[in-house]
């Protein structure tokens, strides 16, 4: 594992943001994100969800959605959050990756870009 800066702004008012250390996590859906950051930036409870972590206990947390700017790639980018509690890790989860179209290289430590693959032999008509 390895970190990567991010900085985590409110999708309604990017003026609302901070910037942390978070912890590349390829085995996380969602990226996890302290409930008294999120909260001091004002990002809006949008849903639940059911969660298995990875003590392997389960818990139902709130999810969210806030822009994303990670060091190194191009773009501010909408992505799902959980309400971590407060002294949580600070986790950039897959559905993050994805959004910005990178795969990690353990290997080197980094965020590579991926070709993002668009429908199938349907949509390619």
């Amino acid at each position: 594992m390895f970190k990567k800066k991010v900085k985590v702004s409110n999708s309604r008012n990017p003026d609302r943001f901070f910037e942390e250390e978070f912890w590349v996590d390829t085995g996380a859906l969602y990226s996890f994100v302290p409930e008294d950051y999120l909260e001091r930036i004002g990002v809006e409870r949008s849903a639940k969800r059911n969660l298995i972590l990875a003590d392997g206990r389960q818990d139902t947390r709130l999810l969210g959605f806030c822009e994303f700017q990670i060091e190194g790639l191009e773009g501010r980018i909408p992505c799902p959050v959980i309400f971590a509690p407060k002294g949580s890790l600070f986790l950039l989860g897959a559905t993050a990756l994805e959004n910005f179209g990178v795969e990690v290289d353990p290997i080197e430590r980094k965020l590579k870009p991926i070709l993002a693959i668009i429908g199938g032999f349907l949509a390619s008509r």
